[in-house]
């Protein structure tokens, strides 16, 4: 009841904000007709790997586009997903970067979702699956848009997409060119900048951004937090029907971790060095068919080392290096007015070395051959079955098949009803499978912490939802609605058990199959203009989740409501208001209760013009309210404001 009352109080602040808006931007408001509002329908392109209407879109898609992340005032995409429904987000450096988990509990790696970055994944094997480094991988500034899946994609994208599909699309090379330089200081120890130049011609056109994201991290944390970035993008047209591009980059994050208080995990900085090269062939043979390579290669480099007080001269490491190799062929094509099709294979190896986590210095690698395909069949002019899956072989977790169908119909102009059923799997990470984590002294072992006997197997979820996507142009609003039932089944879980002869207390951690539970809610986005340069984006999102944490603690529902308001004003200047409540949960990994928390966000723009320069000068204070507990009881988010200065020419 709490909770229903919290929710009807929060429901009637927002409409109260919307109608003083309304009030306070009434002398705006013109006549206006359904075309100032109509537009083209958005097109998605990582739900399916097929160019898809977001109404004939096998799934529930939120995009942040390019307006939304610039007026943000974001520094990071972690920040954004509060602007998708059901998300959590932590801005925590501590365990695996800032990162959002989706519907489960946020946890140190929040493994469940898939991140790409232009269709490339980004997951980290050496932080089990983690998606943190992932969402680090680009500038803000260099985001086109953000494609969030919400619900399962391992029909389209195999095993790590088992609750989702993150999709970062960069900028085109074609809209920056020239230079650009910003810089942005202020509280908390905030230091960013960032220079790109961007030059060429129709045939040949090439991007380089080198940027910096500073700051002292959470209050409570062991900070400073650095992240440095280069990036390089080359568009190449080689042939009237060809065309490559080849990207590049490399992410270096320096984070302050670990506790003075705790010998066997001090304060210390963690470097982890990815790099990653990524080459696209894409081939038209024709008006209604097309052919696509990928190729890419990522390497990661963790340094997590630090001397352990009680013992002089005696060092505990937790760093390693990792890589992934990932070869993809798809072939997409038209046959007729009412059918489309893709389909293709990926070769995938992941492999990692750390003696520090696994107790010997041989490699673990892991392969997968997929198989993929979707067909969208229009069964009538009004009906759109999209059906395929993936079939995936590993060497490690064996063969699944993840198959999806998915049905929209589109009801009347504007107006899309969507039912569809989706089976996934996630495959334990080499972690989870392997981990044997050992200390010793002068070869004699001191203690034994994870020794993962290796009887573990896949993740699986069934799902199941109904969605609707409605257009009211007379209102200037659109509506997105989805309605789910996620059957979690042997879920990965850590326990302890006796192991006599490893040290300390002979006890051990392992992972098994430990639990089913059930995830089931609405929710829903808003995206309204009211007139004509303001926009206002609102979504909810009501879960109920089984998931227990321990045998101590009681599972509750997850309730979350993010809003973004955003409007132009005269004399280029622009203002926004973000906002995100979520209810009370829990501290990854224990049974602590993180109390509800909310914040608000607030950024003001000028645009400047220089000369031939155009620029921007922009403030913005981040978390106006009270200080919130983040990601462990004892690290606090803090208000914090900072000022930032772009010239571009």
């Amino acid at each position: 009841m709490m909770h229903l009352k919290r929710r009807i109080h929060l429901n009637g602040l927002f409409f109260a904000m919307l109608g003083l808006a309304q009030l306070t931007c009434a002398q705006e408001l013109v006549a206006l007709s359904e075309k100032d509002y109509l537009g083209e329908v958005p097109i998605v392109l990582s739900v399916s790997r097929l160019p898809q209407r977001l109404d004939e879109a096998p799934g529930a898609v939120t995009i942040l586009d390019r307006q939304m992340i610039r007026m943000s005032g974001a520094r990071d995409v972690a920040d954004l997903l509060r602007l998708v429904p059901g998300f959590r987000v932590s801005t925590s450096f501590e365990s695996n970067t800032p990162q959002g988990s989706y519907h489960t509990s946020l946890s140190d790696y929040s493994n469940h979702v898939q991140v790409l970055v232009d269709g490339r994944s980004v997951y980290s094997p050496y932080m089990q699956g983690g998606t943190g480094t992932g969402l680090q991988t680009v500038a803000i500034e260099d985001i086109e848009r953000i494609e969030v899946l919400r619900g399962s994609n391992s029909a389209a994208y195999g095993a790590r997409a088992f609750l989702g599909t993150i999709n970062i699309v960069t900028r085109d090379t074609v809209d920056t060119q020239g230079v650009q330089a910003q810089v942005a200081s202020g509280e908390n120890g905030i230091q960013d900048a960032l220079v790109r130049l961007g030059w060429g011609d129709d045939r040949a056109r090439f991007r380089l951004t080198a940027d910096r994201r500073a700051d002292h991290g959470l209050s409570g944390a062991s900070g400073p937090d650095r992240v440095n970035r280069v990036n390089l993008r080359a568009d190449l047209r080689t042939s009237p029907t060809d065309q490559v591009e080849l990207r590049a980059g490399q992410t270096v994050i320096d984070a302050g971790v670990g506790f003075s208080d705790q010998e066997g995990n001090d304060v210390r900085t963690r470097s982890m060095d990815t790099s990653f090269v990524q080459l696209d062939w894409r081939r038209s043979l024709g008006p209604d068919e097309d052919l696509a390579v990928q190729f890419s290669h990522t390497t990661e480099t963790i340094s997590d080392k630090f001397p352990y007080r009680p013992i002089a001269g005696v060092t505990i490491s937790f760093g390693g290096r990792a890589s992934n190799d990932n070869l993809m062929l798809q072939h997409t094509l038209r046959k007729g007015a009412d059918l489309r099709l893709v389909w293709g294979g990926e070769l995938r190896r992941e492999s990692l070395v750390s003696r520090p986590l696994y107790n010997t210095d041989a490699e673990f690698a892991t392969d997968f051959v997929r198989l993929f395909g979707n067909a969208e069949w229009r069964l009538h002019k009004d009906l759109v079955l999209n059906a395929g899956g993936m079939f995936e072989r590993g060497n490690v977790s064996g063969d699944h098949l993840s198959p999806r169908v998915m049905l929209n119909w589109h009801l009347t102009e504007g107006h899309t009803l969507r039912y569809g059923l989706t089976r996934a799997i996630r495959p334990p990470s080499t972690y989870e499978k392997s981990g044997n984590v050992r200390y010793y002294l002068n070869g004699t072992l001191l203690d034994s912490t994870t020794v993962a006997r290796g009887n573990v197997g896949p993740e699986l979820v069934l799902s199941r939802e109904i969605g609707y996507l409605g257009e009211f142009p007379r209102l200037g609003l659109n509506l997105d609605v989805r309605v789910f039932e996620e059957d979690v089944r042997d879920y990965i879980k850590s326990f302890n058990y006796a192991l006599p002869g490893s040290g300390g207390n002979n006890q051990a951690v392992d992972f098994r199959n430990g639990e089913d539970f059930n995830i089931h809610g609405v929710e829903y986005q808003i995206k309204w203009q009211p007139w004509r340069d303001g926009q206002l984006i609102f979504n909810q999102s009501l879960v109920d989740n089984s998931q227990s944490v321990s045998g101590t603690y009681s599972p509750r529902p997850f309730h979350s409501m993010g809003l973004m308001l955003m409007q132009k004003l005269p004399q280029g200047v622009e203002a926004s208001l973000m906002y995100y409540q979520v209810d009370a949960s829990h501290f990854p990994g224990t049974d602590a209760q993180a109390p509800a928390m909310s914040r608000i966000d607030f950024r003001l723009a000028k645009a400047l013009h220089l000369g031939s320069r155009r620029g921007e000068i922009s403030l913005v204070v981040q978390n106006l309210g009270p200080s919130y507990q983040d990601f462990l009881p004892s690290f606090y988010f803090r208000q914090q404001a900072y000022v930032m200065l772009k010239l571009e020419n």
